[in-house]
């Protein structure tokens, strides 16, 4: 009979080592997922095998870049839409002083600072100008307006009256305290003074009315002069129109006081003087408003002719 060979048969080592791996990786195989993967050790995140995410981790990282974008776009558009607001802000105003319009409320703040700076001490000395014609008019006229005591006191007014006359400009223009108010009321202050003491000795036969007529009309005049040419400029206050003021102060305070000897002479001399400073300072005067009217016309003429090319 014909014997088995042992390698069929198992006999040999080898073939039983082999079969002992085969029933071992079968009874793993034979095994359950939660047997064969306690048995293959514990499981292992794809990510911290290769060290990229996974699905789900790539899935997890793309909302949060998405939200993320969406996050910066959202405030690149509001600090867009401040921005452009600013802009537009300021092209609005731009606008404004381009078409000639204030600001808003630039009005209201251009008034209240006016407002305020009304009260400063120029315009002060402008209005106890003005408050002493009255003052000085009473004292004048008072006991039938030749009581050397009366005169006396008329005299001590218009006195104060003109140096505050010779400090409000200065200090206004000094200490940029100019207004509107002190334009208007400083010149009216001057010239209120000035004809009340001159229609007073009129009346009173101690100065002749030709001369107040003088006088007062060539005030009146180069008022209108300014008037009749300030759309082409302004004409500047001369050395001579100052002195002409000084003068006429200082003739017309003499002739309120109640002089006699050889002050009333020397007072007839002094007024003769400030006449003449008159007429010949309202003639410069006349003069530079035509030369200023005529340049005004041919600058205003040059430039509409430039247009028109």
């Amino acid at each position: 009979m014909t014997g088995v060979p042992a390698s069929a048969a198992g006999g040999s080592p080898a073939g039983a080592s082999h079969r002992a791996e085969g029933q071992g990786l079968g009874a793993v195989e034979g095994q359950g997922p939660d047997t064969a993967a306690s048995a293959a050790g514990p499981e292992r995140d794809p990510a911290e095998a290769t060290g990229r995410p996974g699905p789900a981790g790539q899935a997890a990282d793309q909302e949060l870049d998405a939200a993320d974008l969406a996050g910066r776009a959202l405030g690149a558009d509001e600090g867009l839409g401040a921005v452009d607001a600013a802009a537009a802000g300021e092209d609005k105003a731009a606008d404004d002083r381009d078409a000639g319009r204030p600001a808003r409320g630039g009005k209201l703040a251009a008034a209240a600072v006016n407002q305020a700076s009304v009260w400063n001490v120029a315009n002060l000395l402008t209005m106890l100008r003005l408050i002493l014609v009255p003052g000085f008019v009473a004292l004048m006229l008072a006991d039938g307006g030749y009581d050397p005591a009366w005169r006396s006191f008329a005299w001590a007014a218009f006195a104060v009256a003109m140096i505050t006359d010779l400090f409000d400009g200065h200090l206004a223009r000094t200490y940029d305290l100019v207004t509107d108010f002190g334009k208007i009321a400083d010149p009216i202050a001057d010239k209120a003074i000035m004809g009340a003491a001159l229609i007073c000795l009129s009346a009173l036969g101690d100065l002749p009315w030709w001369v107040t007529v003088v006088i007062l009309g060539r005030e009146l005049g180069v008022t209108l002069l300014r008037f009749w040419v300030i759309r082409y400029g302004v004409i500047p206050a001369s050395r001579g129109g100052k002195l002409k003021t000084l003068t006429q102060g200082v003739a017309v305070g003499m002739y309120v006081l109640a002089l006699t000897g050889w002050l009333a002479s020397l007072r007839f001399w002094v007024m003769a003087a400030a006449v003449v400073l008159t007429v010949a300072t309202g003639l410069d005067y006349v003069k530079q408003a035509i030369v200023l009217r005529r340049r005004g016309m041919a600058e205003r003429r040059a430039a509409l002719e430039e247009k028109q090319a």
